[in-house]
Order: C-alpha cells, then sequence, then structure tokens
C-alpha cells in the first residue's frame, strides 16, 4: 500500500471517529445518576422526580429529571431485570397521576454495530494504520542507507533522446576514433580472431564548450549496447568508503550488461594526483580513485566493459589512471575550425528561419575562436533579439548583436556620456581603429565604436580573416601596437592621458612579459624560458609560479618588457602623427553616427567618406590591396610559437572600460 493512500485512510477515518463521537462526548459531560436499585429509581418515579422513561430493549431504563431536581443531575441510567417493567411504569403513572413520559425502544442492529464499530474497532484500525506508517517510514530509511553506497549512474534507455555521429558536427579524426569502439563493441569477434584487445578506456580532452559529452551521447546512440553515464561528483561523499563502494556497484551493474559502456563527466572530479590533499591514505577521494583503478585494469579485468571519460583538465590526473591499460587513449577535442563552425551552423539554425541577408559562410569567419555551445549560444540569442521586434525571420543584424553581445556584452542605452568623455572616447577608440587598420600582418578591424556595451564604454574589435594555430613576433608586436593605439591618440592630440587605457594596458603587459619568459622572443636574454607556471591548461590562468632565475635576471626581463612596449607605444605615435587628418576624421565620424563597420573605416582612411557614399560598386574598399596601406616601421625577429598567454581570438583587442 502506497505512503499516501495510508496516510489518507488514517486521516480520514480519525475524523469520522471525531464526528461520532462528539455528540456522544457531549451527551457525557452532562450530570447522569446511577441507579445501583431498581427500587431507588422507582421511588424517584412515583415522587414525580422523573420527567420521561424509555425502557431500552426490556433490559435498561433512561431518561432524564426534571429541573430543579435535588442533586443536580439531568439523566439517569438503571438495569433492570424482568419482562413487565413497562406496565408496571404505565400502572404506576396512572396510579399516581404522574406527567411523565414513558417509553419503550429496541436498539436497532445497525445502531448496535455504529456504537460498537466507534468504541473498540475504529481505534483499533486506527492503530494498526499507523503502525503500518510508522513500519514504512522505518524500512525506506533502512532502505537509503544500505543504498547509500549503490551506484548513482543512469543507463541510456529508449526514453532518451537519441543522438548520432551524424548529429556531431565536425570533429571528424574525433569520431573516426569512436567509431572504432563502437565497432569493437557490436563486432567483438572481428578483432579478437586476430588478438586485438578493447582499448579499457578511452579518455576527451578538450576546452569546456567544445562538445565532450555530445560526443559520449553520441556513442550511447551508435553503439546500441548498455550505456551508464554519472558526473565524477557523485562518487565523493564526505563518508569515507562510500565512493569506492559507487564504483564497484558500476561496475557489477555494467557486468550485468554485457558488452556496456561507462561514461563518466568531469573526470578531474575523481581522479586528482594522490598524495596531493591533506587527507592521506585515508581521504574518501584517494580511495574512490583506488577502486577506480582495480575496477579498469586489476586482478580481473573486464574485457567488455568500456570506460569513457571527459575532462578539461588532464594535468592533475593521476599516472595511475593515464597509463596503457587503463586509459589506452586520450582523444583530444579541439576548438572547432572554420570548415566545422559552418558544419556546426547549419545544425543549429535547420528550425529556424532566416532572412536572405544571413550568410553562413561570414558567420562562420566571424566567429574565430567559437566553441560548438557559444555558436549555439549565438543562433539562440539572434533568436531571442529577433523574437523581442516581433520578427517573423533572423535577420543579418540579429546575428551581428548577438556576436558582439558574446564578445563585449549587452548595450548599454540608458547611460548618458558628456561630450568632453564622449570626445575621449573617439579619440581612444579612433586610434584602436587608425592603427590596426595601417599595420601590415594584422588582424583587420572589424568595428569601432563609441557607445557603452557591457563593462566598457566604447571598443574595437579587430577579427582573423582565417584560424591561425601560431603566431609571429612581427603579430604579437603588432597587436601590442594596435592596443597600445587609442592611449597615444589621447596624448598626440588631447595631451593628457586618461584611466581608459587600463585594460589595453594589462594586455600589451601580458602580452610583453609572455614574449620575454614564456616564448624566447628576447634578443638580450636569448631562446630561454624563465620560470614554470601552473594552471588550469585551457583556461590560461596562472595559479602558482616557480621562479627558476636570478634577481639580475629578473631585472633584465623588467627591463625587456618595457622596452618592448616602449617600442610599440612609439610606433602607435608615429602612424597617428603621419596620418593625423584621418584620426581626426575618423573622430568626427565617430562622434556624428557613434559606430563605424569595417568598410566605413577603409574607405575614410582612404577616399574619405563613408562607404555608402562610393560611387560605384567598382570603388568598393574591400577590394582595396593592402599594399596601398603605408607600411609602419617592421618588427624584428621571425621566430613562431603557439599562441599562449595572448588574447583569444574573437575577441577585443582593445576595449575601453
Amino acid at each position: 500500500m502506497r505512503r499516501n493512500t495510508i496516510v489518507t485512510i488514517i486521516v480520514v477515518a480519525a475524523l469520522a471517529y471525531v464526528f461520532y463521537m462528539i455528540p456522544r462526548l457531549a451527551d457525557e459531560q452532562k450530570q447522569v445518576k446511577q441507579y445501583d436499585y431498581y427500587s431507588e429509581f422507582y421511588a424517584d418515579f412515583i415522587a414525580g422526580h422523573i420527567a420521561d422513561v424509555t425502557v431500552v430493549n426490556g433490559q435498561e431504563l433512561e431518561g432524564e429529571f426534571k429541573p430543579d431536581v435535588p442533586g443536580g443531575y439531568e439523566r439517569f441510567i438503571v438495569s433492570v431485570q424482568g419482562e413487565n417493567v413497562l406496565a408496571d411504569l404505565m400502572a404506576a403513572k396512572k396510579e399516581y397521576e404522574l406527567d411523565t413520559n414513558v417509553g419503550a425502544e429496541a436498539m436497532r442492529l445497525s445502531d448496535r454495530i455504529l456504537t460498537t464499530a466507534a468504541t473498540y474497532v475504529l481505534p483499533l484500525v486506527l492503530i494498526i494504520l499507523f503502525w503500518m506508517f510508522m513500519v514504512r517510514q522505518m524500512n525506506s530509511t533502512r532502505g537509503q542507507a544500505l543504498n547509500f553506497g549503490r551506484s548513482q549512474a543512469r543507463m541510456v534507455g529508449d526514453h532518451w533522446e537519441r543522438v548520432t555521429f551524424d548529429d556531431v558536427a565536425g570533429m571528424h579524426e574525433v569520431k573516426e576514433e569512436l567509431e572504432e569502439v563502437v565497432a569493437f563493441l557490436k563486432q567483438p569477434e572481428r578483432f579478437r580472431q586476430l588478438g586485438a584487445k578493447i582499448p579499457r578506456g578511452v579518455l576527451l580532452v578538450g576546452p569546456p564548450g567544445c562538445g565532450k559529452t555530445l560526443l559520449a551521447r553520441a556513442v550511447a546512440g551508435e553503439a546500441g549496447v548498455a550505456f551508464y553515464y554519472m558526473s565524477g561528483s557523485d562518487f565523493v561523499e564526505m563518508f569515507v568508503g562510500v565512493g569506492a563502494s559507487r564504483v564497484r556497484d558500476l561496475f557489477d551493474q555494467a557486468k550485468s550488461h554485457l558488452p556496456a559502456i561507462i561514461f563518466i563527466d568531469e573526470l578531474d572530479a575523481v581522479g586528482r594526483l594522490r598524495g596531493a590533499g591533506l587527507g592521506g591514505g585515508h581521504d574518501e577521494r584517494e580511495q574512490t580513485l583506488n577502486a577506480l583503478l582495480v575496477e579498469m585494469d586489476g586482478f580481473d579485468p573486464n574485457d567488455d566493459v568500456i570506460l569513457l571519460a571527459a575532462t578539461n583538465r588532464p594535468d592533475i590526473l593521476d599516472p595511475a589512471l593515464l597509463r596503457p591499460g587503463r586509459f589506452d587513449r586520450q582523444i583530444v577535442v579541439p576548438m572547432p575550425d572554420v570548415k566545422e563552425r559552418r558544419e556546426i551552423l547549419d545544425i543549429y539554425v535547420e528550425d529556424k528561419h532566416l532572412a536572405d541577408d544571413v550568410d553562413l559562410d561570414m558567420l562562420a569567419r566571424r566567429s574565430v575562436g567559437f566553441s560548438g555551445a557559444d555558436i549555439e549560444n549565438m543562433v539562440n540569442e539572434a533568436a531571442l533579439l529577433a523574437g523581442r521586434e516581433n520578427k517573423q525571420i533572423i535577420e543579418r543584424e540579429d546575428f551581428d548583436e548577438a556576436i558582439e553581445r558574446l564578445i563585449a556584452g549587452p548595450e548599454r542605452k540608458s547611460r548618458v556620456i558628456m561630450e568632453d568623455e564622449r570626445r575621449v572616447l573617439a579619440y581612444h577608440e579612433a586610434g584602436h581603429a587608425l592603427v590596426g587598420h595601417m599595420l601590415t600582418d594584422f588582424d583587420p578591424v572589424y568595428k569601432v565604436t563609441i557607445l557603452p556595451r557591457g563593462m566598457s564604454l566604447g571598443y574595437t574589435i579587430s577579427l582573423p580573416e582565417d584560424d591561425r594555430y601560431i603566431t609571429s613576433k612581427t603579430q604579437m608586436l603588432n597587436r601590442m601596437t594596435q592596443a597600445l593605439g587609442g592611449r597615444a591618440a589621447e596624448e598626440l592630440v588631447l595631451g593628457e592621458i586618461h584611466t581608459g587605457a587600463q585594460q589595453d594596458l594589462e594586455v600589451v603587459s601580458r602580452i610583453a612579459r609572455a614574449m620575454v619568459t614564456e616564448y624566447g622572443m628576447s634578443t638580450e636574454l636569448g631562446p630561454i624560458t624563465y620560470g614554470k607556471k601552473t594552471g588550469p591548461v585551457f583556461l590560461g590562468k596562472d595559479i602558482a609560479e616557480e621562479r627558476n632565475y636570478s634577481e639580475a635576471v629578473a631585472e633584465m626581463i623588467d627591463s625587456e618588457v618595457r622596452a618592448l612596449v616602449d617600442m610599440c607605444y612609439e610606433r602607435a605615435k608615429m602612424i597617428l602623427t603621419d596620418h593625423r587628418d584621418e584620426l581626426d576624421l575618423l573622430v568626427d565620424k565617430l562622434l556624428e553616427v557613434e559606430t563605424l563597420e569595417r568598410d566605413d573605416v577603409e574607405a575614410l582612411v582612404k577616399y574619405g567618406v563613408m562607404a555608402d557614399e562610393l560611387e560605384g560598386e567598382e570603388e568598393a574598399v574591400e577590394d582595396t590591396p593592402d599594399d596601398d596601406r603605408p607600411a609602419p616601421e617592421p618588427a624584428t625577429g621571425e621566430a613562431t610559437q603557439p599562441r599562449r598567454g595572448t588574447v583569444p581570438p574573437g575577441m577585443p583587442e582593445a576595449q575601453t572600460p
């Protein structure tokens, strides 16, 4: 019987008992006289003290006294024996001329049953039901305690939305690796006859939002075998031994449905390096990891259970977890390139109504550095923006606004900026835009505006044309020069510097120090890496730094960083000095229209007019060769290194906070 049903029965029975007994209790509260002998009652009867009397079933007399009867009684009860009680009372009434009402009645069987049930049966039923409820509660609590060490894994079934590799855009090499795992589970004998062994574990490694969990769902949809999934944090509890018990129970469940796949998301929650904490050998997380290591490749290996896991922190995983025999394969899930971003867009816009001016190829090129989750968010944000305007289709301007929202935040239309501050902002952002436009081998300026957005009062966005995986020294110096263009414009034109360059200086300082200490791009210090930084691999945040150089070298590092920054600052001032007229023109247009697109910037610099004022399509600025742009003083050095510690592609190169 369900708990709710038992509770309902108890409540209804209790109410019925209460409502039945209320009248009885009211009657019992009256002063009742219990006669011990019939003769005593008969004396009061003939004395005229009785108002009415009723013979009940020939065995009991009950009734009421007249008012003001000595003793203060209101009712009476007396037991009698004999068959002629009613006749005797009627004869006495006639003889003594009494006005007492005399009658008789037999108790109905239903009244007897109801009285007996209300008096004896109903309380007994209430006691039994209450006992059943308490026993059920105790069993439930005991069951929860016994199941505390059971695995929290859920098994993917038919009621889950099925995802296959066709639903995963891009990542072709990654899908090929996982398809081999699926093939082994579907046709294991084809591989075993060649002596091949199934990989015990497959670890998906990649930055957040790149599609690791989506790939795991695709494996579940393709495999057609038992698929269990849970988070790494589900293993760890405050009680020692619970996590290890859940690991063992998880593999026991998988063994009962061979072949099977177990997916653990965020493996780093349970697979961190042992000995790094304060708990010692009795640490709950370490015992959980030990149980996982034994289950994956212990004394009794499981040949038909594959462990699939995902993490964005492979650097903190225990080495015993990553050795062959446990996680035999580590598959890197990278950020999508332009082709893969185009395929991802096709998936997310499939059920969207797009306007004819929406160019998905252009969106794929403009979303450099976006992960699959970022692209999904961009498309959804564009749909939300179109819905706010009561549009029936999503237009290009909605996607433009969505991208800017992801990069710089929502536009702050309510902020009122004083005219003198608007002029400072205009020169600052025009300095960024003009320097970025004049630099060769640099990302073209996509947009410049003095409208507040997010945390910035204005911003200049430079986006690369193509995906880049390495960055040259010249490109890094150009990035620093463009970031310093805003401060240089303020000093050159206004003769005063402001706080708006704070974020620019942070970007420049970070790039310059990385060039000297990480990339070996200093001529004085040479190709040596100074200091060892530890932190999240994909997030680029430093937690600690191991200093392996002397104070003298530290002084040289500071000197080289300062020299690089000063050189880039002078380059920015030189460009702005040589093109002062173009700078003033950009400022005037910014103060007038507040926002300039790429075509407008290029048209103003070359022709002195806005892009829509050009006559004839043959004069379109987009076809202007880069060789016509004045080349600033070239930066020295040709060494290239992977882009680390720099501004991610697709983010604003300089913003005014």
